[in-house]
């Protein structure tokens, strides 16, 4: 079972007083009331949309969804998918900020959202991440595409391996843009995968999706031209700690966004598919983002509950330091008393020596007779096995 399904299946333990139902309904039918917050009970009961998730980053839970696995056409939104393959190649080294990409006749003929590429244009790689960003180029997008893939067919293949890497099981790409076609699909779900694992991997990656106005340059044969960029996400003006992230809209797909936000160490992404106008997509995930932030904290254990001192038979010390690696938060209510918790310290019986960073125990939390969690416990050293030297020289203490 891999780190992010026990995640996944803990978290939910953890959230003692839960009394959201997973599943709310919609179109026109009421959610669930679930609290007297005055955040949580203006909810959206009317609006009508096809599918939506709320999912809490550290965790990687899921607090309230619609039609969570239900296949959409992604619209605009396919470019999270761009973007993570952009910044893979940019971390690889394979591709470069300032790199010069020549605009192909195929790049140009994108139509809906773009900046006008022109064939045969150059433009650096900066500012055409910051144009598929802020503007949802798609001129932009299949330029960089080709780019980094040699083809959009090519790169379309890369975008569908990384969508199996990442376990988006509702997820097949046929372009790098988002325009309608057949047998172009996602849910809301493998959508909150992806934008979370963009986020957590290229943060910078906000500083475009934060920035409301920008420009680029044209340079063509015509000469140079200014040309501005509006952030297609309209919650960057007006939701408090909103991080990003991707708008999407096109005949077959309705109105759709991945809008990610994050208040005191609590980070949501709220994914609306199919909503019928482009207000309403935004209200209902400022809504969904709402009653994250009004019902649920991110809790990490303290740090000094995150290691401790263990025994291991025939070991040159006589205790060694073992802790948490990567301690990832859990998501609790608000009122959630964390002098509950019992932390318990399991060492495994294991053969020496043992390298540093190797597994050697189990942290594990309770409330009560739940399980909350469960983190592997590393080595914090190399752990060496006590040698006849060893030996002699602690019975020689002894006299």
């Amino acid at each position: 079972m891999n780190r992010r399904v026990i995640k996944h299946l803990t978290a939910f333990l953890l959230v003692l007083t839960l009394v959201l139902s997973s599943t709310a309904v919609s179109l026109g039918r009421e959610l669930p009331v679930v609290s007297d917050n005055t955040l949580i009970n203006t909810f959206s009961t009317q609006i009508k949309n096809n599918a939506y998730v709320l999912y809490e980053m550290g965790s990687d839970s899921v607090i309230a969804e619609n039609c969570p696995n239900e296949k959409f056409a992604p619209a605009s939104i396919t470019k999270i998918m761009t973007l993570i393959l952009i910044y893979d190649a940019l971390k690889a080294g394979s591709l470069s900020n300032t790199d010069m990409i020549t605009v192909s006749e195929h790049a140009a003929s994108m139509g809906g959202s773009q900046i006008f590429l022109e064939p045969g244009e150059e433009l650096c790689a900066s500012d055409m991440i910051k144009s598929i960003v802020i503007a949802s180029a798609n001129d932009a997008c299949v330029a960089m595409a080709e780019q980094v893939g040699g083809t959009e067919e090519n790169f379309v293949s890369m975008m569908n391996a990384k969508a199996e890497e990442l376990g988006m099981n509702n997820t097949h790409f046929v372009n790098a843009c988002g325009l309608d076609a057949e047998n172009h699909y996602s849910s809301a779900l493998d959508i909150a995968i992806m934008s979370d694992y963009l986020l957590e991997h290229y943060p910078e990656v906000k500083e475009y999706t934060l920035t409301w106005m920008d420009t680029i340059v044209h340079n063509t044969s015509k000469g140079s031209k200014e040309f501005g960029l509006t952030n297609t996400n309209k919650l960057v003006r007006s939701y408090d700690g909103i991080t990003g992230l991707k708008t999407g809209s096109t005949g077959n797909a309705g109105y759709s966004v991945s809008a990610s936000a994050e208040r005191d160490g609590t980070a949501y992404i709220a994914v609306v598919l199919g909503a019928d106008t482009t207000k309403n997509r935004f209200k209902l995930a400022a809504d969904l983002l709402n009653f994250g932030f009004a019902s649920f904290k991110a809790f990490v254990p303290p740090e000094d509950k995150l290691s401790c001192e263990a025994k291991f038979k025939r070991s040159r010390e006589e205790s060694y330091t073992l802790s948490v690696k990567e301690p990832y938060s859990v998501l609790v209510s608000k009122d959630f008393d964390p002098s509950q918790i019992n932390y318990e310290y399991k060492i495994s019986d294991i053969a020496l020596p043992v390298k540093k960073g190797e597994e050697c125990g189990t942290l594990i939390m309770t409330c009560g007779d739940k399980t909350l969690c469960e983190y592997p416990l590393t080595a914090a050293t190399d752990i060496t096995e006590l040698s006849y030297f060893d030996c002699l020289k602690r019975l020689l203490k002894k006299f």
